[in-house]
């Protein structure tokens, strides 16, 4: 489908957002109109969409009942009959009132940001559990645009997306319908928290740590996880190019066993359906011992990402405080910087705590990451040595797996010398499989 692209930019948003008077808070980083422009066609394009237009509109006052200007809606009903285009992506979020005008000015469909981010995760979505998540943030976005605003049925948009085409044999401005409707999906996605929670204490259990990727949509999150785990998740230079969160287990250098965990990308003006729908997806960040914030460095306004990631962060309940002990800021893709910048960038993040600068496509710095992430979870492990009882030596697995085993000796009758370092807990754990109690220093233990 041919599709022209609008971003109004309005009057505020040129000045930087609203200013106070006195001691105004720092405003995050404005994304340039250019760069929400070039976002929105990538989002277009990601649903396969021949983007022959793209315009940037100021918006001196936003109207109720259009948004934007007669000149302006002029204009482009003008450019829509010049490109033969049938589809109007308004990067923008629209009430229904002005999405229903503006499809009657310019005799043409009209979806906003939130309906386009809504295509493209239905077209993404492959597990069940995505499945359910993307339906139900359809449905309570069109909650409140399925009014009879249409006098024929066949002028109804489609059930499962807002580019199909005639709608259902049922009016689906019936709201009871599909409030029950919701109201399935709600329970069924209960279902899937309650077994996500069964799957993380079965994790718990044997308590290997959670190591989470979060970052703006293509900032090569998904390239990370492939060059850390080896696994085949698809990774494209195209915005979300996955939806569902992949889970891998792997070993660090220091031979530590870890769960890496790659979530859906982040983007600008998620819509809040999204975030509520996907919350028990999102939920892997929380449980997560390790945040790497994965950022595109070569994008001119990853400044601004990096800020809109944050907030969704914090919407998420990770403050700034809980970022500081357990997030590490990962500067990717230095490979598309020039040699000085790319050396300037990774002297820099030398010299902050919680950076690492690397190229997740050619391997440079990935290394120091694993070591870093090494490093923070050995920060708070014990050094000890145990001598398991001949009868024990069934425990050995567990150890090898969730410890780490600096040095071994077999002695003469049977039981096993171990050098290990374990964590508080891995401790407890030891302690509740030897038999021992809460106190380390009863038989099965040296100290």
């Amino acid at each position: 489908m041919r599709a022209v692209v609008i971003v109004p930019v309005l009057k505020a948003e040129r000045r930087g957002g609203r200013g106070g008077a006195g001691e105004a808070a720092p405003q995050p980083p404005v994304r340039s109109s250019e760069s929400r422009l070039e976002e929105a066609k990538g989002l277009a394009q990601a649903i396969d969409l021949d983007v022959v237009l793209g315009l940037v509109v100021s918006v001196a006052q936003p109207r109720p009942a259009t948004l934007l200007g007669t000149g302006k809606i002029e204009e482009i009903k003008a450019a829509l009959d010049e490109h033969d285009a049938g589809l109007v992506i308004v990067d923008h979020p629209l009430t229904p009132v002005q999405q229903r005008n503006l499809e009657k000015e310019w005799n043409a469909k009209v979806i906003d940001r939130t309906g386009l981010i809504l295509e493209i995760f239905g077209r993404r979505a492959s597990t069940k559990e995505g499945t359910l998540q993307v339906e139900l943030a359809h449905l309570n976005y069109q909650k409140g645009r399925l009014v009879r605003s249409w006098t024929h049925l066949e002028r109804q948009r489609g059930g499962a997306g807002f580019m199909g085409g005639p709608g259902e044999t049922q009016i689906e401005a019936d709201r009871r319908l599909l409030q029950e409707r919701i109201v399935r999906l709600e329970r069924e996605l209960e279902q899937v928290v309650r077994t996500r929670q069964l799957h993380r204490a079965k994790r718990r259990k044997v308590p290997h740590p959670i190591v989470a990727l979060v970052g703006y949509t293509n900032a090569g999150k998904s390239t990370l996880f492939n060059r850390i785990t080896g696994a085949g998740v698809l990774a494209e230079d195209m915005l979300f190019a996955t939806l569902d969160p992949t889970l891998r287990r792997m070993k660090l250098p220091h031979g530590r066993t870890v769960i890496l965990s790659d979530t859906v990308g982040f983007i600008s003006d998620l819509p809040t359906h999204l975030v509520a729908a996907f919350r028990a997806t999102l939920e892997e960040v929380l449980e997560a011992d390790i945040v790497l914030h994965v950022r595109d460095m070569s994008d001119p306004d990853n400044g601004a990402q990096a800020a809109d990631v944050l907030r969704i962060l914090s919407d998420l309940g990770i403050d700034e405080k809980d970022r500081e002990n357990r997030m590490i800021e990962v500067w990717n893709k230095i490979d598309r910087l020039e040699p000085e910048a790319a050396e300037a960038l990774t002297h820099r993040a030398e010299t902050q705590p919680n950076a690492v600068a690397l190229s997740a496509v050619s391997g440079q710095g990935v290394d120091a990451l694993l070591d870093d992430i090494a490093h923070r979870l050995s920060g708070v492990m014990t050094e000890t040595t145990i001598v398991l009882p001949a009868d024990k030596l069934s425990i050995l697995p567990w150890l090898y797996n969730s410890a780490i085993v600096d040095g071994r000796e077999d002695l003469e009758d049977g039981s096993v010398s171990l050098d290990v370092r374990l964590s508080e807990q891995q401790a407890l754990e030891l302690d509740r499989r030897l038999g021992n109690g809460p106190k380390p220093e009863r038989e099965g233990w040296e100290r």
